[in-house]
């Protein structure tokens, strides 16, 4: 089970048993959790080198919502804030703080019923920034996030499940397809560094003699793709022209020893 999972179902479990039937008709822990995630989703912001998501998230319940939270708002809030966390680790999201999670009622909304609002807080002088754990050399002084407005309040309105229906799995949010094409043959690229070469310890492994056991690198470094020559023998080329760092888009052809390589991503 992923850790994403794994707190998704410490939140489930905070309200299993004897009271999971009151809330079958009021919101679910569990479904703010995943429209919190969703909201961040939807509001990045890409600068220079790092995508940046909201810090602080204000949820509206109605009050009787909000009273079936009281004995555990606590602990909610809490897992509510891990599950961010995480969520924007396994994105590779930067944030200025670590997320924070703040309730509010509002008179105006049914039961069933919640709002989301986002913003960015600024840190306190001389807090850094929060980032993914950093993949390229780090640069001498921190970026400064993009301006953030505060975003307008989602509302959104519990379904109420069928008798006969299991709670269905969100639809999963659209990722960027990024790859590397080799001979006609289609490379996914699914973690942040892959080292391409000879050795059978490479992730993309090419049978070329002029190719080094550990030739070259693709990096994510936010939303940036770098190609890293890794002291090869005979150089690494982009597009022609030979680098020993370089960044990627889309369509790019990297020539290594004989091998040609050409580098796709598309965006959602």
């Amino acid at each position: 089970m992923s850790v994403l999972r794994s707190i998704e179902s410490k939140i489930e479990g905070l309200f299993e048993g004897v009271f999971g039937r009151a809330f079958r008709t009021h919101v679910q822990p569990v479904e703010l959790a995943r429209k919190l995630a969703k909201e961040m989703d939807e509001h990045r912001s890409v600068s220079v080198s790092r995508v940046y998501v909201p810090n602080e998230y204000t949820v509206y319940l109605s009050p009787g919502d909000r009273e079936q939270f009281s004995s555990y708002e606590g602990s909610l809030v809490g897992e509510l804030q891990e599950y961010l966390s995480e969520h924007a680790r396994r994105e590779g999201y930067a944030l200025l703080t670590p997320p924070r999670v703040l309730l509010e009622t509002d008179d105006d909304l049914a039961i069933g019923e919640f709002g989301i609002a986002t913003a960015v807080s600024q840190p306190a002088a001389g807090a850094p920034v929060i980032p993914t754990p950093p993949l390229a050399p780090p640069a001498p002084a921190l970026p400064v996030a993009p301006s953030v407005e505060p975003s307008v309040t989602m509302v959104y309105k519990a379904r109420e499940p069928a008798a006969d229906e299991a709670e269905a799995e969100p639809p999963p949010v659209e990722r960027e397809v990024v790859s590397l094409t080799v001979d006609g043959r289609v490379h996914p690229i699914t973690s942040r560094t892959v080292v391409i070469g000879r050795s059978r310890e490479c992730d993309v492994r090419l049978a070329d003699s002029n190719v080094s056991r550990r030739h070259a690198e693709l990096r994510q470094d936010g939303a940036t793709y770098w190609l890293i020559d890794l002291g090869s023998t005979n150089g690494t080329e982009l597009n022609g022209k030979r680098v020993e760092r370089e960044k990627l888009a889309d369509g790019d052809t990297i020539t290594l020893g004989s091998s040609e390589l050409v580098f796709s991503r598309s965006l959602p």
